[in-house]
């Protein structure tokens, strides 16, 4: 009987392999029952489960060349998996492939609805805002408890957080425009995301593996909405342009129907289609991660060396403040889908000492804004906002200098690559409970101003 260490091993190979384009489920459990059958044979020779599992993950041979074989021998499936809806009839879980479709176009109709009946509902700008993600959010945690048929009591757990959300962010007496306020619809976001994470898990919200899986389908998300995005934005451009040359305003409707509808619409389409074709894109993540990381290095140094020759901390903008808090924040997250990207097993490269250097210039940069915050703290004193900033670089101080110290271990090989990335997906609920204390402790701390 496996362990629980070696079925977590063996989950996180399958989580790897499926990312690979022409391995198909079947294939996939066809190597499982391979890799567990040199293990027992590995474990009757005398080793221990770790190192059966090495040797066991070595004798079946480079994923690469395995991926590479599979693509020769089914290269068909590369292209169907560019289809809107496969050709078989069903998919592995049983379910037409049209009706998964249907789900999904229900989904993103209900959540334009929701949207379009909020400007309704909410008398003014302030309480949109603030509720702009339940309107949306609960609809893509809908898909997840459908695609991963979770039970009533999973699904009961799951609608308890947005009650939550809804009940503060609509009782709390918020003053009209005041950082609380702000604060709250800034950062009830974040919780909502995090809620979405764990219908993505299915349940299993203690996995590092599925947590993992939540950080690249994060990425592979991004990406395909800013697609959807960019390709809405050239078809409303071209159909303005031809509806004012022919004289008929086309704005109202933009405006009043389209927008309202295709924004919220497009995140479920999305979702969906990382789910789909998430094969597919697994090779945009690697790419993506060595375009942007030697970049990142150079534009982190800049600033670094700006700051520097600024002459002092003291008088930092608070705009710059807040960009660079997006910036480390953007750094984290191709961090996360740097790691989510790689594959756990292969020995350290010069990328990943890139990757230490960026977390490293990352690191001195977030040095300097909580050294310019606590100045600014000392000069004019605690608000709501400096708290919240300040907290999230510490969080992010935190996370980056373990991050480092591990990747040096690794660098070193005193340390495995699965420390690093368990170190990821462990620490992330941190910035989840942040966001909680901000949304849910601040108004009242600060009296709701």
């Amino acid at each position: 009987m496996a362990q629980p260490e070696l079925e977590a091993q063996i989950d996180r190979w399958r989580s790897y392999v499926q990312r690979r384009q022409a391995i198909s489920p079947a294939d996939v459990d066809e190597l499982e029952d391979h890799l567990r059958e040199q293990i027992a044979e590995r474990r009757a020779t005398g080793l221990d489960e770790d190192e059966a599992f090495l040797v066991a993950i070595k004798r079946l041979g480079n994923l690469d060349a395995v991926s590479r074989e599979f693509a020769r021998e089914h290269s068909d499936r590369l292209w169907k998996q560019l289809v809107l809806l496969p050709e078989s009839a069903d998919d592995d879980a049983g379910t037409p492939p049209w009706r998964e479709l249907a789900v999904v176009l229900a989904l993103a109709v209900g959540a334009g609805v929701a949207v379009k009946l909020g400007f309704t509902l909410f008398n003014n700008e302030n309480a949109f805002a603030r509720n702009i993600g339940l309107l949306v959010f609960p609809f893509l945690a809908g898909y997840f408890a459908w695609k991963r048929q979770l039970t009533l009591r999973v699904g009961a757990v799951l609608v308890v957080p947005f009650l939550a959300l809804a009940i503060v962010l609509n009782v709390y007496p918020f003053v009209p425009g005041g950082s609380t306020e702000i604060l709250a619809v800034l950062h009830a976001p974040v919780v909502l995301w995090m809620v979405v994470g764990l219908a993505y898990m299915g349940g299993r919200w203690r996995s590092d593996g599925r947590r993992m899986d939540f950080v690249r389908f994060t990425g592979e998300f991004a990406i395909y909405y800013v697609l959807i995005a960019l390709g809405g934005a050239v078809l409303v451009g071209l159909t303005l342009g031809a509806f004012s040359l022919i004289g008929t305003d086309f704005e109202p409707v933009l405006g009043q129907w389209i927008l309202p509808f295709a924004v919220p619409g497009a995140l479920v389409v999305a979702a969906w289609l990382v789910e789909a074709k998430q094969n597919v894109v697994e090779n945009i993540a690697p790419v993506l991660t060595r375009i942007f990381t030697p970049l990142t290095i150079v534009m982190l140094l800049a600033l670094l060396g700006v700051i520097a020759a600024a002459g002092g901390l003291a008088d930092v903008d608070r705009e710059l403040l807040i960009l660079m808090d997006a910036i480390l924040i953007l750094v984290l997250a191709l961090l996360l889908y740097s790691i989510s990207a790689r594959d756990s097993l292969a020995r350290p490269g010069l990328f990943d000492g890139l990757q230490l250097l960026l977390v490293v210039a990352a690191i001195a940069v977030d040095a300097a804004m909580l050294t310019a915050m606590l100045t600014r703290i000392a000069e004019f004193g605690f608000s709501p906002n400096k708290i919240a900033a300040l907290g999230l670089n510490l969080l992010l101080l935190v996370h980056l200098v373990w991050a480092s110290w591990l990747t040096v271990g690794f660098l070193r090989g005193r340390r495995a690559f699965l420390q690093l990335e368990t170190w990821q997906t462990r620490y992330l609920p941190v910035y989840g409970a942040w966001a909680v204390v901000v949304v849910m402790v601040f108004p009242p701390v600060f009296s709701f101003a």
